[in-house]
């Protein structure tokens, strides 16, 4: 069964959900009518202006609707596209349909305008499902956080526009194949000419990148300056002359997701495509982190909560010594460790939502969220092929998959 975000209560099997919100206007409606600002905190009399670890019946709504599409759209899917490594453009597109796509962009620009604790609701559900489609269907908020952040209006309105217009996918270049974390590493460079910049690079680990239709780029501007003003930020047509995709990578998990190196040889970009001042793209590629670092950690969250429910439903089934191995007592704590730190890490995560929501830089709390929930989760997929034994190690079963899916969250973001 899928385990409810915060309840710990079973979801009733129902096609409804689904029925009643086939539409992003009906999700919409529904969700503006909570305050612009919503916490995770739930409506009740005795908790007002106080605390509480409730869902809004909005929330409930969104978590009913993410997690029926997970379970009747994602999971049936999810060994196919592992074995295949095809894009999951069908679920893309019914993701986009539902409104489960690019949860950031503001209602002005068409977009759902959801809060950062929805976003991370829709995350955590999405990734129980499978996390190499939810990379898929959430990996363009990455590349549309900077502009979300600091683009002009005009900006926001052409390129956030179009993503919720039709099912698009847009990728965020800043990793290099010499630098990774290293973001002051970045050596591709623009150089003003005119009004128009020319831009020339190499890009590495592009999630998205064969699909995009636009990026957004990360490149020197000064060879002379700080860190912090030696950047700018840029949008790039994916159709731009100059732009060569790389190969697919054949990765060890998430092969649903498409990653690349992407090659910039004197690509042309006019000065209106640039995001905020010369200098202020190290700024807006750190702040993206601000929004999108929530929404990983709680993917991570939904990787652990699949392996425990998986472990838990064989530990009941599967006997040893004329009992079921979930009482003996070795299993036992195994599976108490990996409850406990998959709701640590779920609560530390919504936490770091909840400043965001808040109008707070949630960087502190952002990134021990995702620090903790990736270890975590890695853990637990491991733990929970050691529950299923032998047949953890066999593809017929799905935890293997759950485990080399999870090392990513370790690395990326």
């Amino acid at each position: 069964c899928i385990i409810s975000l915060c309840t710990g209560g079973n979801l009733v099997e129902s096609p409804l959900p689904i029925a009643m919100a086939a539409s992003k206007m009906m999700l919409r409606s529904l969700l503006q009518r909570s305050s612009a600002v919503r916490s995770f905190s739930s409506a009740t009399p005795a908790f007002n202006g106080g605390f509480s670890f409730g869902m809004s019946d909005d929330q409930k709504a969104l978590d009913e609707l993410s997690k029926t599409f997970a379970k009747q759209e994602i999971i049936p899917k999810a060994r196919e596209y592992d074995r295949s490594g095809d894009f999951p453009w069908d679920i893309v597109k019914k993701a986009h349909k539902l409104g489960l796509m690019n949860c950031h962009i503001p209602a002005e620009y068409g977009g759902m305008g959801l809060s950062s604790v929805d976003a991370c609701i829709v995350a955590e559900n999405l990734a129980y499902g499978c996390s190499g489609i939810s990379t898929a269907v959430g990996g363009p908020a990455l590349a549309e956080s900077p502009l979300v952040v600091g683009a002009s209006h005009e900006q926001k309105k052409k390129y956030l526009g179009r993503m919720t217009e039709e099912p698009l996918i847009a990728a965020y270049c800043v990793t290099e194949p010499g630098c990774g974390s290293d973001v002051a590493g970045v050596k591709t460079w623009a150089e003003k000419k005119g009004n128009e910049w020319v831009i020339n690079g190499s890009k590495m680990w592009i999630t998205g990148g064969g699909h995009a239709n636009w990026f957004f780029v990360l490149a020197r501007t000064s060879k002379e300056a700080r860190t912090g003003e030696a950047f700018t930020g840029f949008i790039v047509d994916g159709n731009s002359p100059g732009i060569t995709l790389g190969r697919k990578e054949q990765n060890m998990g998430q092969r649903a997701s498409d990653t690349r190196g992407v090659t910039f040889t004197d690509v042309v970009v006019p000065d209106a495509n640039r995001i905020g001042a010369v200098g202020d793209g190290f700024k807006l590629a750190m702040k993206a982190f601000d929004i999108t670092r929530p929404e990983v950690a709680a993917g991570a969250v939904g990787v652990a909560q699949r392996a425990v429910d998986e472990a838990t439903k064989y530990s009941l089934e599967r006997k040893t010594f004329g009992r079921p191995i979930a009482q003996h007592q070795a299993v036992a704590f195994m599976l108490a460790d990996m409850v406990t730190g998959t709701e640590a890490a779920r609560w530390l995560t919504l936490r770091s939502a909840w400043e965001m929501d808040q109008g707070r830089r949630p960087t502190y709390y952002a990134s021990m969220a995702k620090g903790f929930a990736a270890d975590h989760a890695m853990k637990t997929t491991v733990d929970a092929v050691q529950i299923f034994g032998g047949n953890g190690y066999n593809q017929e079963y799905p935890v293997e998959k759950l485990m080399r899916d999870c090392k990513i969250f370790q690395i990326y973001e």
